[in-house]
């Protein structure tokens, strides 16, 4: 048997095995059906190896794998958008959007690699922007656009224009198209231009209002992280910890998100000097805010830099693979609750009101953290409702701040 594809030939002889192999109704796990998991893992590490190789750009990527797959230029239509949007891509004459690329690498199986090369990319101007795509009916509602539009379709470029004006030229292209300046943690589909249009919004009341100091970033470590947690205690702490972050050059903004995009919260770099701490309150808890905002400044103080100037947080997903997510999920713990005091605590290995008010009460923080913790920790989230503060958090920002 095959166990190594090292050549055109290799990968043909595999080819020809896996198909005898499958001919034979081999049954999971015999040594033959072992055998062809082996050939399959074999034949597709040796495919994505290929394209990346063989692959100048994403769109022989695509041709390749159509070749692949005996696929016409209509067999795309249902991943780019329409047989004109197919033609064009295929002839180079339409830039691929990233939508396009998420659908082609999640139908074609192509690797991310392949189809979000920086080369290809990086020359991507206003003419890939698809204006009418941003949500502009949703941010004229909300306040953010003040001009009257009665035609998105026409007045949409205009529009976008003058919103996206105060950040830039080129702002819109490079929060789009530059996959490398942002990461994000979620598993479900997002509308990337309603994901742009908020970080625009975010990093537009920032430069508005910056604030009083400059960062240090020395400043933000795990104690001060604990002294911030210790606001969690006052009815309307959450306000309070804009103040507290304000003094050592943190912005706190406090923004719902817009439809499609999923997330609690993120950290940006409005400004090479300027981070940001965004929260949407999509969960409206005070154990939830807490924890994305330390979370995020986690992000902050360990993983923002130049060329990676966003990161965007649905904290409803395990994100394992990602190591800076893994950091900042246990860091964002440890600031609200030490390991070392959970530990020794009855709240570790009990779901009983007196024991969370009792930890609670000896590290000065809000019983809906250590109420959430043992939610998270037990994965059951019907215990403790009423320790959570559900509903308290929204309210409080019913004005922008």
């Amino acid at each position: 048997m095959i166990t190594a594809i090292n050549s055109e030939v290799d990968y043909k002889a595999a080819l020809a095995e896996i198909e005898q192999l499958i001919d034979h109704n081999v049954r999971a796990g015999t040594p033959e059906g072992d055998g062809l998991n082996l050939l399959t893992l074999l034949v597709q590490d040796y495919e994505q190896k290929r394209i990346e190789i063989e692959a100048p750009d994403p769109i022989e990527a695509i041709k390749f794998r159509m070749e692949q797959m005996n696929l016409m230029p209509r067999d795309l239509v249902p991943l780019i958008g329409s047989r004109s949007k197919v033609s064009e891509v295929l002839s180079r004459k339409r830039p691929l959007t990233l939508s396009m690329a998420r659908a082609l690498h999640k139908g074609l199986r192509i690797p991310a690699k392949a189809l979000l090369q920086e080369q290809f990319l990086f020359d991507l101007g206003e003419e890939a922007v698809e204006w009418e795509r941003f949500p502009i009916r949703e941010m004229v509602a909300r306040g953010w656009i003040k001009d009257k539009v009665t035609d998105v379709r026409h007045q949409a470029k205009d529009v976008m224009h003058r919103f996206f004006a105060p950040l830039g030229k080129g702002w819109a292209p490079n929060a789009l198209y530059k996959q490398t300046h942002y990461y994000l943690r979620s598993a479900r589909q997002m509308d990337f231009y309603a994901l742009a249009a908020w970080n625009a919004r975010v990093c537009l009341r920032v430069l508005q209002t910056p604030p009083s100091v400059k960062f240090e970033p020395s400043v933000l470590t795990l104690e001060f992280m604990h002294e911030l947690a210790h606001l969690s205690t006052l009815s309307d702490g959450p306000r309070h910890a804009i103040e507290y972050l304000d003094k050592i050059g943190v912005s706190l903004v406090v923004e719902p998100h817009l439809p499609e995009t999923y997330i609690d919260g993120a950290a940006i770099l409005a400004a090479p000097d300027r981070p940001v701490v965004a929260l949407t309150i999509r969960h409206d808890r005070i154990d939830n805010f807490w924890f994305v905002l330390m979370h995020e400044l986690i992000h902050i103080s360990r993983h923002l830099k130049a060329d990676l100037t966003a990161i965007y947080d649905d904290l409803d997903v395990e994100d394992t693979t990602n190591a800076q997510e893994c950091e900042a999920d246990h860091l964002a713990g440890e600031a609200l609750i030490p390991d070392v005091e959970w530990r020794k605590s009855p709240a570790s290995s009990l779901r009983n009101p007196d024991a969370v008010k009792h930890l609670a009460s000896r590290l000065r923080i809000h019983p809906a953290i250590v109420a959430g913790r043992i939610r998270h920790q037990r994965k059951s989230y019907r215990v403790l409702n009423r320790l959570v503060g559900q509903g308290k958090v929204r309210r409080l920002f019913s004005e922008p701040v």
